[in-house]
């Protein structure tokens, strides 16, 4: 149970870089004229699986060929470090041109002011509501790059061999989650489960305090009690100890796996929690066609699933790019190019421009149209808008990780560990 290194200490660090360079009147952005003939290289950095280092590849290559005097120099990387890589190469005025951010730390990036004004970027043909996700204090610091939403996978295969039925996921409850994976945990003999242990899972548990009538932020702040949690994770603990949920020693191990080699990318698990985007790479890594579930919903409270739309992930581009108007030339084709869209897919999510959404339906596999068909389906029955983290806040899914493996192997009781994460959430919030 590792703790993740701090980004806030770094990012400040970062801060008075910028401002010591501006003083001494190095550093300064270049001015070339964007378009022109002179060759230029802009880093571009994000973080992915294999299949989103081909497809991105791919993207990058056809760029180039339309615009041969720029050239992109790729820097992939895994989650687990890129945050850590990013906050080194900010403080030490090393930050690649263009970004692929996430929504737990634009806040924390773009209010100290090391991600680019991209207002000239053109957004017309955004769905309405998609273009503001990216603003931070008013300014637009990142370019969204695809709709997602939360959704539960289920493994039609695993259901068929247990011999039970697929839930109806427009009235399911938590409490049919549990009966259902109960049932498909005792006929897997110890080999599968019916559903992955969610303690850690961010996104669910952001669900579940919405659909007991909280939220998880403010603009400044969480917005629920330790009590919320404390329950969220008994409830979890309930399945795990009546095995309808792995153990905590697998459990364990699976935390720690990319997930294509997780319980739910091995077929050892029916149920599991997945962002919309991950299908196609899910599909692949299983060879089955998992199928997008809403989430289940809280007995007895009259509120649906409570889900909601979120930028899957953010175009955005360093405040300190000696190439700003070119970075913006990649980040313009990257959103709004049809067939950048085409390579792209949904690996980003569902493209937020509706032109390129259009141009390339007709050429999405069968993954990706059944992610554009699930949205679609829950697009009328959606809670209010969630709040990106404030900042500091991007820290809480590391520290609900720690917490909820303490719950889970038996060092902590719900309750006590609830208060510790609250206080320590509230602690590392700017």
């Amino acid at each position: 149970m590792t703790r993740r290194r701090t980004l806030a200490p770094v990012l400040a660090a970062a801060v008075s870089g910028l401002v010591l360079l501006s003083a001494c009147g190095a550093g300064e952005p270049a001015t070339t004229t964007a378009g022109g003939d002179a060759p230029l290289t802009l880093r571009f950095t994000w973080w992915g699986n294999d299949n989103r280092l081909q497809t991105t590849s791919r993207v990058i290559e056809a760029f180039e060929a339309e615009h041969p005097n720029i050239r992109i120099q790729p820097e992939p990387g895994d989650w687990s470090g890129y945050w850590d890589r990013l906050a080194t190469q900010s403080a030490a005025n090393d930050t690649p041109d263009v970004i692929q951010m996430d929504e737990k730390y634009i806040v924390e990036y773009g209010s100290r002011g090391l991600l680019l004004d991209l207002a000239d970027v053109d957004t017309g043909d955004f769905a309405p509501g998609t273009v503001e996700l990216g603003e931070v204090d008013g300014t637009l610091v990142g370019i969204n790059a695809g709709i997602n939403a939360p959704s539960m996978a289920a493994n039609p295969t695993l259901f068929e061999q247990a011999g039970v039925e697929l839930p109806d996921d427009t009235t399911w409850t938590w409490d049919d989650f549990q009966r259902i994976a109960q049932e498909i945990s005792a006929a897997g003999g110890g080999e599968s489960w019916g559903a992955m242990n969610m303690m850690s899972t961010d996104a669910v548990l952001k669900a579940w305090l919405r659909q007991h009538g909280k939220e998880q932020w403010t603009a400044d702040g969480i917005a629920y009690e330790a009590s919320d949690v404390a329950d969220y994770w008994s409830y979890f603990l309930t399945l795990q100890e009546d095995g309808s949920i792995p153990p905590a020693s697998v459990t364990g191990e699976d935390e720690g796996q990319p997930i294509d080699q997780s319980l739910l990318g091995t077929n050892r698990v029916a149920l599991g929690s997945l962002w919309s985007n991950q299908y196609p790479a899910l599909d692949r890594a299983t060879g089955e066609s998992l199928l997008p579930l809403r989430l289940p919903r809280a007995e007895g409270t009259g509120r649906d699933a409570e889900l909601w739309y979120k930028a899957s992930m953010y175009w955005s581009a360093s405040a300190r790019s000696a190439h700003p108007e070119e970075a913006k030339i990649f980040i313009d084709y990257l959103a709004n190019n049809v067939e950048a869209g085409t390579l792209l897919g949904t690996d980003r999510g569902v493209p937020a421009n509706l032109t390129v959404r259009e141009a390339i339906a007709g050429d999405l596999g069968e993954s990706d149209r059944k992610v554009v068909e699930y949205l679609d389906s829950i697009n009328d029955e959606l809670g209010a808008p969630s709040l990106v983290p404030p900042m500091g806040g991007g820290q809480s899914p590391s520290i609900q990780l720690r917490y909820a493996q303490a719950v889970m192997f038996g060092t902590q009781a719900p309750e006590p560990a609830a208060e510790g994460f609250v206080t320590e959430v509230r602690g590392a919030l700017g």
